[in-house]
């Protein structure tokens, strides 16, 4: 356990020390909430459920942006930066198991999604009056499955690049287009049919839906379709980035 502490208490450093990683994942959600609030506040009855508004209808959707921008980009390219420096090849021959590194990374990136979490949550009830018709439970499972699908996508991306750039630009080509399709930076509502039909083939529109639904109190129940594609992106990048990882 001191070993794991000691590596997490290292990558947290590192990520502290990264003014790209700290904003995207800790101080833009905070933006996005603050921006769509002054412009579209938060009354409720609007076209998406007549209980909430447009920040409570955002919140949980800006909650899956942080978990794909730290599972996208910035494990990736952490990730292929320590093996271009050989940081994973000296992990690897130490006498503690290498997967201990990758545990630690993990670790601590999931921390980060989470207190990126709070912080927007915070912010949007303070300013906005944010509410909440879940069970925090199934929100912080789905948050888990969501951030165990999305992180395996990262190590599948940082096993198939060559070098930290490839990683990052591949990242940022799957992230970006995600971003605005998915309903997590604009509502899928607003739409037409046509992005509507294309989204519903990306992982991330299900990983918004399937919080969304937890987060109103529909239940586990009628997200049954949102669950199996995150638990099929798990398995399938898991499974690839075990069989494709290299370490050197």
């Amino acid at each position: 356990m001191r070993k794991l502490a000691a590596l997490s208490t290292a990558q947290a450093k590192l990520f502290v020390r990264e003014p790209a990683a700290f904003f995207f994942t800790l101080l833009f959600p905070i933006l996005l909430i603050v921006v769509f609030g002054v412009v579209f506040g938060n009354e409720p009855g609007g076209p998406f459920n007549p209980q909430y508004g447009y920040i409570d209808y955002s919140t949980p959707a800006i909650t899956v942006l942080i978990i794909v921008t730290v599972g996208l980009m910035g494990l990736p390219t952490q990730t292929a930066t320590a093996r271009e420096n050989k940081i994973l090849r000296r992990f690897r021959a130490a006498p503690m198991h290498p997967m201990l590194y990758v545990g630690a990374t993990v670790l601590v990136y999931y921390v980060l999604s989470v207190v990126g979490m709070a912080m927007t949550v915070i912010v949007a009830k303070y300013l906005f009056g944010l509410r909440f018709g879940g069970n925090w439970f199934s929100v912080w499972a789905g948050f888990t499955l969501i951030a165990a699908a999305f992180f395996a996508v990262g190590y599948l991306i940082a096993s198939v690049a060559s070098t930290a750039r490839i990683a990052q630009v591949v990242g940022q080509l799957l992230y970006f287009p995600m971003m605005f399709l998915s309903g997590a930076a604009l509502p899928l509502q607003v739409m037409p049919e046509g992005v509507r039909s294309f989204a519903e083939l990306l992982p991330m529109t299900h990983a918004v839906q399937l919080l969304q639904n937890l987060w109103f109190g529909q239940g586990w129940a009628g997200s049954l379709t949102h669950v199996l594609v995150m638990v099929g992106t798990l398995v399938i990048a898991l499974g690839l980035s075990a069989r494709l990882f290299r370490w050197e």
